[in-house]
């Protein structure tokens, strides 16, 4: 059901082994909090912002073919990171998948030994707050069809 998602997951994976320091998988996490989005400044609104993220992270989320696909900023590099670990796997999901679709791939990066527990937290927000999207597109989506 969620190949797609795996496959991506197990690219993020091989991108990070080949850093073989905890300190050189920090810098590249702070690479990828580099290509996070501008949101549109409608979107940057207290209803997106992420609860539990040590910064400011906003998530936008829209349900466009059947497929979820999110828009991400945030204050902070790390917490940018940690949001696009997250957006490489997910954006473009279906609903489904995004619910069903575990970050096994997270502890393989090793990328939780070198944050603190609030940015650990702020990791396990992003992903919640992102399955708690999807749940909500998928529920509108069936609405929807059954009108």
């Amino acid at each position: 059901m969620f190949e797609s998602c795996n496959r991506k997951q197990e690219e993020i994976k091989k991108i990070f082994e080949s850093y073989k320091t905890q300190e050189d998988k920090y810098k590249a996490l702070i690479e990828l909090g580099r290509q996070q989005f501008t949101l549109a400044p409608e979107y940057k609104i207290p209803e997106n912002i992420v609860q539990g993220c040590q910064s400011l992270v906003y998530l936008h989320a829209y349900l466009q073919d059947g497929a979820v696909f999110f828009e991400v900023e945030s204050n902070a590099l790390i917490s940018a990171g940690l949001a696009m670990l997250l957006f490489k796997a997910y954006n473009g999901e279906t609903p489904e998948v995004i619910l069903t679709c575990p970050p096994a791939y997270l502890d393989a990066l090793g990328v939780g030994a070198s944050l603190t527990p609030s940015r650990s937290n702020g990791l396990y927000s992003i992903h919640l707050r992102m399955k708690q999207e999807g749940l909500k597109l998928l529920l509108e989506r069936e609405k929807q069809s059954k009108e």
